[in-house]
């Protein structure tokens, strides 16, 4: 594994590896001292030409917490405002002796562009509409430790699948890990042939819940449709695809909630649920650490052996 730019590119058995050595990191977070020397004398640069506050904020730590020193650049910080290329600012970053970059970018497949002109190992931290891998690997660790496994698991994920990044790579992760994954949203935010990625399309939440095991909640993601209008009103899309005590009810009795972030609430997700002793949606921010952890040191720690 050279880079991570998406779930679609990992094996199952490379995914669990990632979880295992996220368990190990994680036990490393519970400590007085949450620092190891594993990657010291690196240095990871963290390109985020989005907003961002979990996914940003986690690598700088998961970074730290390994011992690596860290640059965060922004698109208002970059030579980008004044026309610069994307990856004239990649090689010229690169030729400081950057070891690693993590990229989240508003354009589809821009984490795989960079790939191709550098020579250090990229991550992908969201790309456009494609896919946030460290996302669904968080979330599968949120789940396995949950759980313990994922056979037989039913997880139903709600909201805009067409524009979430974060649904695409977990519905394929789940897929990969044995999980059951459906999906329900307003007609208008469900892709065409999502079915093709391993998930089944209900157009009713409470069909999609019921019987579910673990349910991950969606925000509208505004930022990704163009000004067009897909549904009436928020108090209309609340009342039809939010999650809330009566919905909540068709799935299993000991059923979980997850949410990627940022929350909005009574929108998505009722707030009592979202900090319920039912909601694991803090469980998945700590996890995002470890998950980042690992794959940082995995990347990093195969570039020593090429």
């Amino acid at each position: 594994m050279k880079h991570l730019l998406g779930i679609r590119q990992l094996e199952r058995e490379e995914i669990e590896a990632i979880l295992r050595q996220a368990e190990a990191f994680k036990e490393v977070l519970e400590r007085p001292i949450k620092k190891v020397p594993t990657l010291r004398g690196k240095t990871v640069v963290n390109l985020f030409f989005e907003p961002s506050t979990r996914t940003k904020l986690s690598f700088e730590m998961a970074a730290k917490r390994l011992s690596a020193d860290t640059v965060s650049i922004s698109k208002s910080m970059s030579s980008i405002e004044k026309g610069e290329d994307l990856i004239d600012t990649v090689k010229n970053i690169k030729a400081m002796k950057t070891d690693c970059f993590v990229i989240r970018h508003p354009a589809t497949g821009a984490a795989h562009m960079i790939a191709r002109y550098t020579g250090c190992p990229v991550i992908n931290a969201g790309d456009g509409i494609n896919e946030h891998p460290t996302q669904a690997l968080l979330d599968c660790f949120t789940i396995k430790e949950h759980f313990g496994g994922f056979k037989g698991l039913r997880i139903a994920i709600l909201g805009d699948i067409f524009h979430s990044r974060v649904a695409h790579s977990d519905i394929m992760a789940l897929k990969k890990l044995g999980a059951e994954c459906v999906v329900a949203g307003p007609g208008t935010m469900l892709p065409p042939h999502i079915e093709v990625l391993g998930a089944k399309v209900e157009y009713s939440v409470k069909k999609a819940v019921k019987g579910a095991d673990c349910i991950i909640c969606l925000r509208i993601q505004r930022e990704r449709q163009g000004g067009i209008p897909l549904f009436p009103s928020v108090r209309e899309y609340a009342n039809f695809f939010g999650l809330y005590p009566e919905v909540l009810e068709f799935a299993k009795e000991q059923a979980v909630i997850m949410h990627p972030g940022p929350i909005n609430r009574g929108v998505e997700l009722d707030p009592q649920l979202a900090d319920s002793s039912r909601s694991l949606i803090l469980d998945q921010v700590t996890a995002g650490v470890a998950v980042r952890m690992a794959v940082l040191m995995m990347l990093l720690s195969a570039r020593e052996t090429l």
